[in-house]
């Protein structure tokens, strides 16, 4: 391709068409894609988005903010802000920056002061320090980095998650709940936040209202997304949406907070804490893994879930199941691509194809889809 220089020069540059050609149709598509909320927190909800954002701009993620270890935690007890840890995992999941860059966020410092402390949360931190409150802290961050969508703390309030357990023991804290479980050999019976009444922020709550599709999870059940849907107007803005509500099952157990649980167990605990059965679809594992890392997983008391998709289908709820199992450095993950790929096309032949208003965007993803196979870019 021949492009002419403002020194009157032509100079050669070495493009393919084909490539370029794909990438401003794909991103014009996207923009027209399905509105999709996410809610959770951790490495699954982040694995995740790095596979929707492929599909649609209009993603928002409803981040929890009850976390208390860590790097996050100490940022949260020293300097009064919200836990940094799982907002940011978010943001560079759904950022388009160059490698170097999300290297450097996710460096954690291995010496000193600032020893186990990640320099994306130093860096939220900064930003904090220099806006009006943490949601402008984080669009900064957002604008900065090109974030495809929008990252969202569930609330701005500093509140603390309790759990009471089968033998009426109390737990405080996010991060201390599983040990006091493992310590008392007794489950977890209801969580709940401090202070009860937090409010929500206005905006997450107009994107559940406004979404063709809201995603639970994966994600820690009882720490990364009930504490979410207890957050005040959250729970009621999901059942008044009239968009079609998913639930993303965990692969494996998770100790100290799962231990033995079914995908009827997740969603039952769902159930229990929002009064309200409003899981319209729940896409489950059904692939296995080797003895090897069953063995590794089971030191653990961690196991895979399993489907007792009977029971499911009993409370209405429809199964959407594949082998979502990708390992990546001797870890069980959700395979981001194929997770994704089911989500949009459960969102296309279940919402999008029945509603007049939506069929352009149908098309349009079946595009992106069709793109995908032939391009890999």
């Amino acid at each position: 391709m021949k492009i002419k220089g403002f020194i009157g020069k032509m100079i050669n540059i070495p493009m393919n068409k084909r490539k370029i050609k794909y990438m401003v149709s794909n991103k014009r598509i996207k923009v027209q894609g399905p509105k999709i909320v996410v809610i959770g927190g951790g490495t699954g909800l982040s694995t995740m988005l790095r596979g929707l954002k492929v599909y649609t701009s209009n993603i928002t993620a409803i981040v929890t903010v009850a976390d208390d270890g860590g790097g996050s935690g100490e940022l949260r007890e020293e300097l009064g802000i919200l836990p940094p840890g799982d907002i940011r995992n978010c943001i560079l999941a759904l950022s388009d920056t160059e490698p170097i860059m999300e290297e450097l966020l996710q460096y954690r410092f291995k010496d000193g002061k600032l020893k186990n402390q990640s320099f994306g949360n130093l860096f939220l931190a900064a930003m904090n320090g220099i806006s009006d409150n943490f949601e402008e802290a984080i669009e900064k961050v957002s604008s900065v980095l090109a974030v495809t969508g929008r990252v969202l703390p569930v609330t701005l309030e500093d509140i603390v998650l309790k759990a009471e357990l089968s033998n009426g023991t109390i737990a405080y804290g996010e991060s201390n709940i599983p040990n006091v479980v493992i310590k008392n050999k007794s489950k977890i019976k209801k969580v709940s936040i401090e202070p009860k009444d937090a409010k929500p922020l206005k905006e997450a709550v107009d994107a559940i209202l406004d979404a063709d599709a809201i995603i639970l999870g994966p994600g820690s059940l009882y720490t990364s997304i009930i504490p979410n849907l207890l957050v005040k107007d959250i729970n009621k803005a999901i059942s008044e949406s009239e968009s079609m509500k998913i639930y993303v099952s965990n692969i494996m157990t998770q100790k100290g907070e799962t231990e033995d649980y079914s995908v009827y167990e997740h969603i039952s605990a769902i159930n229990s804490h929002c009064g309200d059965n409003f899981i319209d679809y729940a896409i489950v594992n059904i692939g296995d893994i080797c003895e090897d890392l069953k063995n590794k997983y089971a030191l653990e008391n961690s196991k895979i879930v399993f489907n007792d998709q009977d029971k499911i289908k009993q409370i209405g709820i429809e199964i959407i199941k594949d082998n979502f199992i990708k390992v990546k450095n001797g870890y069980i993950r959700h395979d981001t691509d194929k997770l994704s790929k089911r989500i949009i096309e459960t969102i296309m032949e279940n919402k999008l194809i029945y509603d007049k208003e939506k069929i352009v965007e149908y098309y349009y993803l079946s595009e992106i889809i069709k793109n995908n196979k032939r391009n890999k870019v």
